[in-house]
């Protein structure tokens, strides 16, 4: 697997975490919003890290290719990675909130 495909996983991992359509999606269908989004990528961030580690130590018992743990850790750091970049946003929102005059 060439790193052109590693990199396309990667993106489509987080393109799927927070895509607009499918938080909008979630929220007229089941009135979740932000909240459901966030929870959504959370749960989604959670299992992949389970993925990486269940095919690190796979690995480690020669029962996997380099490969696959290599692409299996990208995509978790593209999840935490877009997890932490909504969270310094939403940081930085209440902090604009907070410095509004009323």
């Amino acid at each position: 697997m060439s790193s052109s495909s590693i990199a396309a996983n990667a993106y489509a991992t987080a393109a799927r975490l927070f895509s607009p359509a499918a938080g909008a999606s979630r929220a007229a269908g089941q009135g979740g919003g932000f909240g459901e989004m966030l929870r959504s990528a959370v749960q989604n961030l959670d299992q992949t890290a389970r993925t990486t580690d269940q095919r690190s130590q796979a690995m480690a018992a020669g029962r996997a290719d380099l490969i696959d743990v290599v692409t299996a850790v990208a995509e978790t750091e593209v999840a935490i990675e877009s997890l932490v970049a909504v969270r310094d946003k939403v940081v930085q929102s209440y902090e604009e909130i907070m410095r509004m005059q009323i």
